[in-house]
Formats: C-alpha cells, structure tokens, sequence
C-alpha cells in the first residue's frame, strides 16, 4: 500500500458515498459506552493499547487539552458537517442568503443529495488543494494530536497533515491579513476546562464540508474544545457568515475524542496529484463516462 493512501482514500470515499452505513453513522452520535469504532494503531492496523477505565474517567487537568486524541468513524461526515448533513431533511439546511444559496449552486459535490459523478465534480479537495478551515474539522476528522505551548495550541491533523497555530498570547486579529487556507486563529480558556477558539481571515475557495456549502472571506468560525474528564473530549464548530447566511449556525455539535496512549502511531493521510491520475483512470473516469488521455 502506498505511504499516501491516496487513492485508498479516495476509494473509500466513492464507496461511503452510496453506503447505508455512512448515513446510519451520521444520525448517531456514540455515547460514552458505545462507541461505534475501535481505535487502531495506524501502521500496524491492531486495536491500539487504551488508558485503563480508572485513567479514563480521572478528572481532566485544568487548561489542558494536549495528546492523541481519536473521534472514530463518526469523524467522516461524507455527506456534510456532522449536525448538519446534506440529507434532504429541512432540518438540516443551512439559513442562506440569496448570496449563499446561488453560490452553493455552483458547487458539485460527490456526496449528499446533490451528488454528481466523480468526473464532474469541482470539489478542490478532489483536486489535491487544500481542504482549508472549517473543513479541516468538518470532514474526514481523523486522529488528531494537540500541543501546547505558553503561546500557542498547535492541533495536527492525520488527514491532509497539516496543523493549525492557535494564539493564545492575548493578541488581537491582524489587520489587512492576506486571507490563509487555514485561516487565523486566537483561543482562550473560559473556565477550566473549555477552550474556546476564534478564526477569520479564511480563503473563500474553500468549501465548509463535503457537502459544498459555501463561505464568504468574511467567515467567522467559533471552535469549543470541551475536555470531560481525562480522556474524553468533545468538539463544537459554530459558522457565522452574514454574506452566505442569515443567521449562526452549529456544523458540528460536541463531536466526541477519545484520548489515546502518548505513544500511539498517526499516521499520514495526503493527496497525491499522480495517485489521483492513477485513480482517474482506474476509477473516475470510467464511472463518469468519460475518456480523457
């Protein structure tokens, strides 16, 4: 199997797509006894060594989120931000704008009710860009390693492998910041055990999640990282963006983490431009009716 796992990646995706297991997985969130996944160490593929239930159930340090940390399957989100999937429920769609509903017109996903073929697609993601942030945690959240420094939070992300700085130095946003793919970021603790994250200044080429849904570069993004007790972990993203939508609006409602070994193995997860050749012409091409040389 190649170091990337491109194209792996990319197969399973397509299968996901159109399976009833990925849409079983996204209305139901695990709870802390039955979690629907088995963490596993990544280059071997066993079920990795857990924390004790005694060291699990500890009380969590104060103003600490660093380790290894795994949302399981329920990470995915193939058909949209986990608490707002592109199901077809008018539960789940996002309050657009005129603005934002033309520009999620534009956009053509190969997952959700809006789904085209891999071929016609114009998910940049699809095309080895960067998937860029709120996405980052909007899809394919994998293991994640948090550190932290006086000054900052780093998050490390396997999908993509890419990390993320969070200032938390007491500076204010720049101003006239060119816009970034990740975006600027400035957290805080408010209390002892909620971190609380801000982000602007993110590229519009982006896409919020797999579903296409569009952002503007005035985005806001709120991030709450809330640590339960020594190993768990939830995650909230809260997307304000007055352009493409009338209102704020929660994509990912306390996504769950568990803690794992500070020896656990993440491993790399990355879009290779020939593995996606490769896949094309295996896979993309012929499923799309297309010939391309």
């Amino acid at each position: 199997m190649p170091r990337n796992f491109a194209s792996f990646a990319m197969i399973l995706v397509a299968v996901l797509a159109f399976s009833p297991l990925a849409s079983a997985q996204e209305d139901q969130p695990p709870s802390r006894d039955n979690r629907p996944f088995v963490p596993a160490d990544g280059w071997t593929g066993q079920p990795a060594k857990q924390l004790s239930k005694t060291d699990m159930a500890a009380p969590a340090p104060r103003h600490d989120l660093s380790g290894v940390w795994d949302p399981g399957n329920v990470g995915l989100q193939v058909i949209g931000a986990g608490a707002m999937p592109e199901d077809g429920k008018p539960e789940h769609e996002p309050p657009y704008t005129p603005e934002g509903l033309a520009a999620l017109k534009l956009t053509k996903p190969t997952n959700g009710v809006r789904t085209v073929l891999t071929g016609e697609t114009n998910d940049p993601v699809v095309a080895c860009d960067p998937q860029g942030f709120p996405r980052e945690d909007l899809y394919n959240v994998r293991v994640t390693q948090i550190l932290q420094t006086p000054e900052r939070v780093i998050v490390l992300y396997e999908f993509g492998k890419v990390w993320r700085s969070i200032w938390t130095d007491g500076r204010d946003f720049p101003k006239d910041a060119a816009a970034r793919w990740y975006g600027y970021s400035i957290g805080k603790w408010v209390d002892d055990n909620t971190f609380v994250v801000q982000t602007r200044g993110t590229d519009a080429r982006t896409w919020l999640d797999r579903s296409g849904r569009p952002h503007s570069a005035d985005l806001q993004v709120e991030e709450r990282f809330h640590r339960i007790d020594y190993g768990d972990m939830e995650l909230t993203v809260i997307i304000n963006d007055p352009k493409m939508y009338t209102k704020t609006w929660v994509a990912l409602n306390k996504l769950h983490f568990r803690l794992q070994l500070p020896n656990f193995d993440v491993t790399e997860w990355l879009c290779s431009p020939t593995d996606l050749e490769e896949y094309n012409k295996m896979v993309g091409d012929p499923v799309s009716n297309t010939d391309k040389k």
